[in-house]
């Protein structure tokens, strides 16, 4: 096993090879495994990134929290009639992406729940009262306001259709679908997905292979500790690194842990602990092609921040200075300035980053007419975001809303109501 750690700080392991990682990592041998799995993820962080740790500052519209999935660990998704249901309307969304912009954000996090008018008459006839024949021309309309503001849109709006990814591509720098697990045990009856029909690994495989097609910059990631195996988390990483290596489109990997919340069906479950988080990001490092950035929420291991650059860890995902994370509300971002003195601690640097990373924020990944938006963008989070020695309080922040040339736009009727208020 020394050889092929050797040989894991300058290449990806084969299948077989990952797979007997696991087997060593996850056996007896795991006291001596995971220094030297980290050790290598290491390397190749350092080979390839040096010494930054990436972060998006974003601004996060949950556009509905409607959701035809029932997964047993989520608090976001609400069905009609529940307290806390929630559709934005454009006043939400303006009033939103205006504090985002006067706040220095570069990310538009548009995220909702799965497929929600297929199940729901009066989700459907709220999409009426807006004016928008569907859920993706809401939020290609949301985008369009988005980057109007000067804000990169990434749309992570669970399962969507080829066409439904072809509207909305022109208006999104990148894009996301978290696989969650490869595995269909975990879709029978008493595992966590069973009544989730957007959650079966078909579904959510094809249309991250779908992107692909499509050239869309994308995100995608594992859920760990919801009842899958060891085994069951190498294959999703290899099923991602699969559908990669066809379409080259997978420009980060989240590693994101369960944590338990009082009001789920899994409450009484055991989270996965801090070494089984950072054993997986160090097989994720180790595992994926270099160009694909590893990724974990700090909000969701606070405190934890050496020992996750320590496993190999790249970048820290979007991270708001002006909206909760709707997903995970009981678990506050960190404070951007004890975050780059924590990184800096560790003999990192932390930076700040546009939605798309920059191997995909031209040429064939980006529609011609967000090109210029993209260099807007890339400009004002210079000059908000340039010097993390502390970061940029809320007051020093100015709203920045350079022209983007022609905006992309949707071939969607205008949406009613108050978008102009």
């Amino acid at each position: 096993m020394t050889d092929l750690l050797d040989r894991l700080a300058t290449s990806p392991p084969d299948e077989a090879q990952a797979l007997a990682l696991v087997a060593w990592a996850t056996g007896a041998d795991r006291p001596s495994a995971g220094p030297g799995l980290a050790a290598a993820a290491r390397e190749r962080r350092a080979r390839v990134r040096g010494a930054v740790v990436g972060f998006s500052p974003k601004v996060f519209l949950p556009v509905t929290n409607l959701c035809r999935n029932r997964c047993d660990y989520c608090t976001f998704r609400k069905s009609p009639g529940d307290e806390g249901v929630w559709t934005m309307r454009p006043d939400e969304v303006v009033a939103a992406l205006d504090a985002g912009a006067a706040h220095g954000c570069a990310e538009a996090l548009l995220c909702l729940g799965d497929t929600p008018e297929r199940a729901y008459a009066s989700y459907r006839r709220t999409l009426q009262e807006l004016g928008a024949p569907s859920t993706a021309a809401y939020l290609a309309r949301i985008c369009e306001l988005a980057l109007e503001r000067g804000l990169l849109p990434h749309t992570n709006a669970g399962i969507l259709t080829a066409d439904e990814l072809r509207l909305l591509r022109p208006l999104n720098v990148s894009m996301g679908l978290m696989l969650e697990s490869s595995s269909d045990r975990l879709c029978e009856p008493g595992m966590p997905h069973h009544r989730a029909p957007d959650k079966r690994p078909a579904v959510r495989l094809a249309m991250i292979s779908e992107a692909g097609r499509q050239r869309i910059p994308f995100t995608s990631g594992i859920l760990i500790g919801i009842g899958e195996t060891p085994l069951e988390r190498m294959q999703s990483l290899l099923a991602l690194r699969r559908l990669h290596r066809e379409h080259g489109h997978l420009q980060e990997v989240i590693i994101q842990n369960f944590r338990a919340k009082p009001d789920i069906p899994m409450h009484g479950a055991d989270e996965p602990g801090l070494d089984d988080l950072l054993l997986w990001i160090s097989l994720a490092r180790i595992v994926l092609d270099d160009e694909v950035v590893i990724q974990a929420p700090p909000n969701l291991s606070p405190g934890a921040t050496r020992a996750l650059l320590d496993a190999g860890l790249e970048d820290f995902g979007g991270i708001s200075p002006v909206t909760p994370d709707y997903i995970n509300p009981g678990h506050p971002w960190p404070q951007l300035d004890r975050l780059a003195d924590d990184c800096a601690r560790a003999g990192s640097r932390l930076q700040a980053r546009l939605a798309v990373h920059e191997r995909y924020a031209a040429g064939p990944w980006q529609d011609p007419a967000i090109t210029p938006c993209i260099t807007a963008a890339r400009g004002a989070l210079r000059r908000n975001w340039g010097a993390l020695a502390g970061a940029p309080r809320a007051e020093e922040h100015h709203r920045v809303t350079p022209p983007c040339g022609q905006l992309p736009r949707a071939v969607t009727p205008p949406l009613s109501g108050a978008e102009r208020s």
